[in-house]
């Protein structure tokens, strides 16, 4: 090596800490390619600085997000210095947080068997627990949930459960069950590709319309920022609607493979890797979820005027259903997606996309301005009887005792019981909590038997089960039959925030509803 190649090293280096204290992480990374240029095109031994140079651009990109070309060069050092410790950590982390976490494993095992400290082990245990929750689905927030939502949100691992893309009924792609599944179970756990959360202001003049322009804006930048910088993103991404009927993708079934995160890279080739604009634009229109729907349970402390736009790539194949089966628990940037009802083998996955607890004649209207009309057996059923039971309707206490009446006269199936109840929820609300429940006695059933029906004919649901929680605590804990009903709680509260929350979650849980349901 010539003393002035060594000396230009020498100053490439001294600049590169300079940049590095500055966190300038494109000029580190220009530094370093020019510095990993001269090494390999000079004599061999200018080698043996090359797997600490490739690190050190892989540490700059991993700063950017460009987790690729991370990636790329931790391969490039580790092909010259397989034990290079530097390296192997930052891999693990890149595989970490792209959740290939048997890879990672290695990685980090690899790592351990070079230096045992405390950082790797520690990294190894983390990497060991999130590979065990891909596998099962299996997760625990109780603590977190009991202890007020302090701290960090637990961190999850992505899971794929019994669950496959097929067609539709409608003829669109639908996800469907691989086989029967209890209330509670865990289907997916899928980490948003961008979440945006903002506080709108409260105020008459337009400016919460101007602040969810303005967050909906940085929510579309930060997706074409990622869509750039990941060509397995842009891929995956494309696999969803436009909401257009020419569109052939919006009819393609794709592998299920594709959505798990150890699959090859080579399975996401696009031929343009350049972002369509326009086309993302319509994909996000159509399948962006929000956090405050009706169907959905955020887990963490929350500020009043709290608005959020997300995407997660899996559950977007979720179609409507006023009969759903299934909610969203979000913890953190993971949407937690559980069975809110017992699910068939081979039956679709569903949620929700407005509020179901209403008359039919107004899921009717909100299924029109969502774009389509929703044929399921609930809406199929309510159609029928709707004018022949209740004609053109009347006050909430004629409303109830009319149902009750004729559903007793015609003698329906518990589960149409349950769909009319959920129809005309707010009425049975609007009597259960008037003095006229105490008049009408057991002209009624009581609010725990209707609201149990109601969760096992359209699923869980967060206000059904507070009037049944209030209601339980109102009757002493359903008297000499205690636990049963305790039992029943506890059922209806997997239904609603799925087997993540164990009894003693539940039960903190409960003590919170029964507060909303006395305020």
């Amino acid at each position: 090596m010539t003393s002035q190649l060594e000396e230009q090293l020498h100053h490439l280096r001294s600049k590169a800490t300079e940049l590095l204290f500055k966190e300038d992480w494109p000029q580190y990374i220009n530094l370093y390619t020019h510095f990993i240029s001269l090494c390999t095109q000079n004599p061999p031994n200018l080698y043996k600085p090359l797997p600490l140079a490739f690190s050190n651009r892989a540490e700059a990109h991993y700063k950017l997000k460009n987790l690729s070309s991370a990636l790329e060069d931790c391969n490039q050092a580790l092909e010259i210095d397989p034990s290079h410790l530097k390296s192997l950590i930052c891999k693990g982390k890149i595989l970490l947080d792209l959740n290939r976490y048997s890879q990672a494993c290695d990685c980090f095992q690899r790592a351990l068997s070079v230096n045992k400290s405390e950082e790797v082990v520690g990294l190894l245990d983390r990497c060991k627990k999130l590979d065990g929750q891909s596998r099962t689905g299996q997760i625990n927030v109780s603590d977190w949930l009991v202890n007020g939502f302090d701290g960090k949100s637990p961190e999850l691992a992505e899971f794929i459960g019994p669950v496959e893309i097929k067609r539709s009924d409608n003829g669109r792609r639908g996800l469907f069950a691989t086989k029967g599944i209890e209330a509670g179970t865990v289907l997916t756990i899928t980490k948003a590709v961008v979440l945006g959360r903002g506080i709108l202001p409260e105020s008459d003049n337009g400016s919460g319309n101007n602040a969810r322009m303005v967050m909906w804006k940085d929510f579309v930048d930060r997706i074409l920022n990622v869509t750039e910088k990941c060509s397995r993103t842009l891929y995956l991404l494309y696999l969803l609607s436009t909401g257009d009927e020419s569109d052939e993708e919006a009819f393609r079934i794709p592998d299920m493979g594709l959505f798990k995160p150890e699959a090859e890279d080579d399975r996401f080739v696009l031929e343009n890797k350049e972002p369509d604009v326009d086309r993302i634009l319509k994909i996000l229109d159509v399948n962006c979820l929000n956090e405050e729907a009706e169907s959905s349970k955020v887990f963490g402390k929350k500020t009043n005027g709290s608005c959020s736009v997300g995407l997660w790539v899996l559950p977007s194949f979720v179609n409507h259903s006023c009969n759903p089966n299934v909610r969203r628990l979000h913890i953190g940037d993971y949407l937690v997606l559980h069975a809110s009802r017992d699910i068939k083998t081979g039956e679709e996955i569903t949620m929700g996309y407005f509020d179901i607890l209403q008359p039919v004649n107004k899921r009717r209207e909100l299924s029109k301005k969502w774009g389509f009309q929703c044929k399921c057996e609930r809406c199929r059923f309510e159609e029928k009887v709707e004018t022949e039971i209740l004609g053109n309707g009347y006050e909430s206490e004629d409303t109830v005792m009319r149902l009750e009446e004729e559903m007793k006269k015609k003698m329906m199936r518990k589960k149409e019981r349950g769909y009319l109840r959920a129809s005309y929820w707010g009425d049975y609300m609007n009597v259960y909590e008037s003095e006229k429940s105490m008049r009408l006695g057991r002209r009624i059933p009581a609010i725990v038997v209707v609201a149990e029906g109601v969760a096992e004919a359209v699923g869980g649901d967060e206000r059904v089960l507070r009037a049944a929680v209030g209601g339980s605590k109102r009757n002493g804990g359903g008297g000499g039959n205690k636990w049963v009903e305790i039992e029943r709680l506890m059922k209806m509260g997997r239904g609603v925030y799925g087997r993540v929350v164990k009894k003693q979650g539940m039960r903190a849980l409960f003590e919170w509803l029964n507060w909303r349901a006395e305020v």
